[in-house]
């Protein structure tokens, strides 16, 4: 017992380690620009400070929580129903996966609640329908060796033809809605389970394959939110921003955190019951996972469960106002143009504290051997979301379409799908996904808007959007990591060969050991 609690420290020294890493550089951005040129209120202050706190304790369980809990379950999963040989049992539980699993993505929630005109649920069932069929869609992929560049073409080429079709009001939601629904508890489920279908195959291509399920799987809502778009006509679509709490004293942050609290963990309860539900409904057909591994997934289950309440009551009540506030007061400054590099500096780290992200990179690391450093992974991203971040700000101080923006950066990703190796395509779509999770959904969705509100824009269709420029550029930055790597590799080779060659020409006694 001793050695499982010594080990138990250990990991959460490790998980707290990595989230300070990534938060860190955040709460001190803030809290330089709010000394200089951008300066907060005292309670908007102590409530982002607050927040922070609880984002970092809140992390810090939910990452080691999906360690122990969703990647076994989703990998076992994976395996178990590829196994049985039957094409309708797999599609059938992978629709029912995809749409539960979606239902419970808390970014998902937040983007609903910022919606104004499509109620919560007909919009959060309509993109868990997406989901669901897609994440079909990407299992067939698997099963019969279909490239996934191909697919995705004839995807972007419907999503864009759709696009062009559906109102203003709905396009840059949709691509939110592609972005926001990979977050911290699709990720890992979606990949482990891609990992537990490849395992069963041997043929070279398995690696490749077992990544592509997210991207696969941010089309899905894009595609659903646009068919929704054209049978659905709201009322209205006028977007009325939340008020910035007014905090003048600590009884009153105390009430602004514990008045979200019991929201949250209801909330985390309700989204998390149909995945346990479904997970104790395949234990008991299959009995695949022995009593010790069942303890480690309960237990596993709790830490991401107060994981997530505490992360989401962290950057709702401290970072959105934050956010918010901080755009505000940016775009009303006389050079307002300096939001551009500011937000791609916020953006540049932000993404590094997306708990997904810790998720993919550790998992591309691992699948890899090595070859994908997660230090290079994270790089990658950092730059792909920090220039998403200065377009996004060019966007709400000019109110270009988004068009101009996002027909361009997939035709460049989808071109550079052709001249890179496979595996590089497949995370990279899967990254794009994963960067913008929740803390894209409650901090930068609200900079954005605060922003645009100071400049009087048309928040519907100029700050929304920035979720999916934040899921639109870590494909490009991928890929081009994917040409760097193929560029160095094919030197090394022919540095091998040549070295080779060369001492084949060089007698014996004239070779010198070093």
């Amino acid at each position: 017992m001793n050695l499982r609690t010594a080990k138990l420290k250990e990991r959460l020294q490790e998980k707290l380690n990595e989230t300070l890493k990534a938060v860190l550089p955040i709460i001190v951005i803030v809290l330089v620009l709010c000394f200089t040129i951008a300066p907060l209120e005292p309670g908007i202050l102590l409530a982002f400070l607050l927040g922070a706190v609880l984002l970092i304790v809140g992390m810090m369980f939910f990452t080691l929580g999906v360690e122990m809990s969703m990647t076994p379950v989703g990998e076992n999963v994976g395996t178990c129903m590829t196994r049985t040989k039957k094409l309708w049992v797999m599609v059938l539980l992978s629709f029912i996966l995809g749409f539960i699993v979606t239902i419970s993505e808390p970014d998902l929630q937040v983007l609903a609640e910022q919606v104004p005109s499509v109620p919560n649920i007909i919009l959060v069932l309509s993109v868990a329908f997406g989901v669901g069929i897609f994440l079909v869609a990407s299992l067939l992929r698997m099963l019969f060796n279909i490239t996934l560049a191909h697919m995705l073409i004839v995807l972007y080429v419907i999503v864009f033809g759709l696009a062009f079709l559906a109102p203003g009001d709905f396009i840059a939601v949709a691509f939110d809605a592609g972005g926001v629904t990979t977050g911290p508890m699709t990720v890992p489920f979606i990949m482990s389970l891609g990992i537990g279908i490849s395992a069963i195959r041997n043929d070279e291509r398995a690696e490749d394959d077992s990544f592509g399920l997210v991207a696969l799987s941010s089309v899905g809502p894009i595609l659903s939110v646009l068919v929704l778009s054209l049978i659905y006509r709201p009322e209205s679509a006028e977007y009325v921003p939340d008020s910035i709490p007014d905090i003048s004293n600590s009884v009153e942050l105390w009430q602004l955190f514990s008045g979200e609290l019991p929201k949250y963990m209801k909330e985390m309860a309700v989204s998390l019951m149909p995945i346990i539900i479904f997970f104790v409904i395949f234990q008991i057909i299959f009995k695949r996972m022995q009593k010790r591994m069942l303890i480690k997934i309960t237990v596993g289950m709790v830490y991401t469960y107060a994981g997530l309440v505490l992360f989401l009551v962290g950057v709702n009540a401290g970072f959105m106002p934050a956010g918010n506030y901080l755009g505000q007061v940016l775009a009303d400054n006389p050079y307002r143009w300096v939001i551009v590099p500011i937000g791609m500096i916020i953006g540049y780290f932000i993404v590094r504290a997306e708990p997904a992200v810790f998720v993919l990179t550790r998992q591309v690391e691992d699948i890899t051997s090595g070859t994908i450093t997660s230090g290079a992974m994270s790089l990658s991203l950092s730059i792909g979301v920090a220039v998403s971040l200065g377009l996004a700000m060019i966007r709400v101080l000019t109110g270009i379409s988004i068009f101009w923006f996002v027909i361009p950066g997939y035709a460049a990703a989808l071109i550079l799908s052709f001249f890179v190796p496979r595996i590089f395509t497949a995370i990279a779509f899967d990254s794009g996904g994963v960067a913008s999770g929740p803390m894209t959904a409650t901090f930068l969705l609200p900079f954005a808007i605060g922003a645009c509100v100071s400049v009087g824009g048309d928040i519907v269709t100029d700050a929304f959007g920035v979720v999916a420029m934040v899921a639109m550029t870590p494909l490009i930055t991928i890929q081009i990591l994917g040409l760097v790597y193929r560029f160095s590799s094919g030197n090394s080779d022919r540095a091998e060969t040549k070295s080779r060659t060369a001492g084949a020409h060089i007698p014996d006694d004239e070779i010198i050991e070093l």
